[in-house]
This record gives structure tokens, C-alpha cells and sequence, in this order.
């Protein structure tokens, strides 16, 4: 599944930098916090990895 926003693809990386333990839990904040628990690495591999083309800064509910 490709991110939907810059922003989530961002997120999306700095958790995959904490699963790989490149960077420590405690810096984290927000949504990248939560998707450390919830995802898979593959699955944050997927969402870091859209391209950024055409992509909005945030989506919106």
C-alpha cells in the first residue's frame, strides 16, 4: 500500500529507521510512533518508498 501524503511517507520512515535500530523509540513522535507497533517492516519499506510525484503535504479525514 503507497503512502497517501508526504507526510505519512515520512513518517513511515523514521519508523522503519527505528525497527532497523538506527534511531532510538524516544526520538520519535506522532503517527511514526504508532506505526513502529502496528507495521511490518515490508509494510513500512512499502510506504516509505512511494514516490513523492503529485503527492499532497497532508491528507485530510
Amino acid at each position: 500500500m503507497p503512502a497517501k501524503s508526504k507526510a505519512q511517507q515520512k513518517a513511515a520512515g523514521a519508523a522503519l529507521s527505528t525497527k532497523r535500530g538506527d534511531t532510538p523509540k524516544s526520538k520519535l513522535k506522532g503517527a511514526s510512533k504508532q506505526m513502529v507497533d502496528s507495521m511490518s517492516e515490508k509494510q513500512l519499506e512499502d510506504f516509505a518508498s512511494t514516490k513523492r510525484k503529485g503527492k499532497p503535504q497532508h491528507v485530510s479525514h
